[in-house]
């Protein structure tokens, strides 16, 4: 039976793959603005897939919790889980489960990641409000979009290993279906410029301290140009589907399942678990008595074809059920 995490990644998946195919059409009149609402809903996902993940897949760990007011006005101490019109519970918004992701298990996600996707909330947002015969906000809306689709293969193959291998993803150039450098464009309406004027601020903020030698970015831009080949150059590239050729992709995915863990985020639950705890030697003692048992803790190889190439310890949340033994809970 497949994990929720894997089920909401697949679905996080599809939705990308909806809002490349919607972007990369011949002929579509609301081509940015419906890419930016299938690529958020993607983004939310992907976050909500992580949770799971890290959560042991507990699906309430997604639910919207709420104190309910009592009959003297004071709200409750228990927490009850927040229904929507239909009676179902609430699931938290892409910004809450990226805060879980980051806040709640100290998952390290470069800043940049969440700059791009604050830009492409507020095209989003504001896509009622479009007329995109303005090639110019075509042109930066793409550059946004670009980067958040290399920003979600970074963190997918991150966080599950290698899922995307099967898939292209890209935006087609705007030089292929427009002639950009001769079109001129024209600002239908003020929101479009402010719009502008916001992503400019944002570009301007990010290039002043962001690392270019980074996986992630704000925005990528694009330059096309056309080469005549000569000969047979590039290279070959065969997929196949042979029973004996080395299998690395499954493997991978059920350690990612089992141990998904590091010990950045071991130590974030740890202090959120216990009231005396402290990450000093005691704990290091602790940790590394258990990192022999298989049942908590694998050594992952930098380069699985080359075992001397070193290693990064990954746990399985069970693991805390061994440190229970020598902390108070909160």
């Amino acid at each position: 039976m497949k994990s929720r995490n894997r089920a909401m990644l697949e679905k996080s998946i599809s939705a990308m793959i909806a809002a490349i195919e919607t972007y990369n059409k011949p002929d579509f009149k609301y081509r940015e603005e419906t890419f930016s609402v299938l690529c958020i809903n993607s983004w939310e996902l992907l976050f909500k897939a992580k949770v799971l993940q890290l959560a042991s897949n507990q699906v309430k760990a997604l639910y919207v919790k709420e104190r309910r007011i009592k009959k003297d006005g004071t709200k409750s101490a228990k927490e009850y889980v927040k229904t929507n019109r239909a009676g179902n519970p609430m699931s938290v918004s892409m910004y809450e489960a990226y805060r879980i992701v980051v806040e709640e298990y100290g998952v390290k996600v470069d800043k940049a990641v969440k700059e791009n996707l604050e830009t492409l909330v507020e095209i989003r947002d504001n896509s009622i409000h479009f007329m995109n015969d303005d090639l110019n906000l075509a042109l930066k809306i793409q550059e946004i979009g670009t980067a958040a689709l290399q920003n979600y293969l970074h963190l997918v193959r991150e966080w599950f290993g290698d899922v995307l291998s099967r898939y292209n993803f890209y935006l087609m150039p705007l030089s292929f279906f427009r002639d950009f450098d001769s079109a001129t464009g024209q600002s239908l309406n003020s929101n479009e410029k402010k719009l502008l004027t916001y992503i400019k601020r944002a570009e301007e903020a990010y290039e002043g301290d962001g690392d270019e030698a980074g996986n992630y970015n704000l925005a990528l831009k694009i330059d096309l140009r056309f080469q005549k080949a000569k000969g047979r150059e590039g290279v070959n590239v065969r997929v196949t589907n042979d029973p004996n050729a080395p299998s690395v992709r499954l493997a991978e995915e059920q350690i990612i399942e089992k141990y998904p863990w590091d010990f950045r985020v071991l130590t974030t639950r740890l202090k959120k678990r216990y009231k005396n705890f402290k990450s000093n030697q005691e704990y290091h003692d602790i940790r590394k008595s258990l990192e022999g048992n298989k049942k908590y803790c694998h050594a992952r190889l930098y380069n699985p074809s080359n075992p001397e190439s070193g290693s990064k310890v990954f746990y399985n949340p069970n693991i805390v059920g061994e440190f229970d033994k020598h902390y108070e809970k909160s």
